[in-house]
C-alpha cells in the first residue's frame, strides 16, 4: 500500500499524478458531499472521513489502483448486485484507472455509511 507523508488531503491532492488527480478530487467532493457531519482528515498516510473517535470511510490513489475504503460487511451485502464485476478487497472498492471510477456507486456507498 502506499502512503503519503502529506500533512493536509490538498498536499496529497497536489502530490498525485495529473492523471489521477482529477479522480480522485471527484471522489473526495462525493465522499464531502453525503458524509456531512464527519471530520475529514490524514490516517495511515491517505485521506480519511472520521466520525466520532473512528475513521470508517478512507480513499487513496495506490500503485495500481484507485481504492476506496468503506466496505462493511454489511454494505458487501446490501450492495452485492452493484459491487457484482467491480474489483472489492477487504473493506475496499478498487478501481484499475481512473475513467473506471463509478461515482453514483461511490455516493450511494457513502450515503449507506451517513445513513448507519
Amino acid at each position: 500500500m502506499v502512503q503519503s507523508d502529506a500533512a493536509t488531503v490538498d498536499e496529497y491532492l497536489a502530490g498525485l499524478p495529473e492523471d489521477r488527480r482529477a479522480a480522485v478530487a471527484a471522489i473526495r467532493e462525493v465522499l464531502r458531499g453525503e458524509l456531512t457531519g464527519f471530520t475529514e482528515a490524514m490516517a495511515y498516510g491517505m485521506p480519511c472521513f472520521r466520525r466520532g473517535d473512528g475513521t470508517e470511510v478512507a480513499y487513496a490513489s495506490q500503485k495500481r489502483h484507485l481504492s476506496v475504503y468503506l466496505l462493511r460487511d454489511d454494505l458487501k451485502e446490501a450492495f452485492a448486485d452493484r459491487l457484482a464485476g467491480h474489483d472489492t478487497g477487504k473493506g475496499c472498492l478498487r478501481f484499475s484507472t481512473p475513467a473506471k471510477v463509478d461515482l453514483p456507486l461511490v455516493r450511494d456507498l457513502a450515503r449507506a455509511v451517513a445513513a448507519s
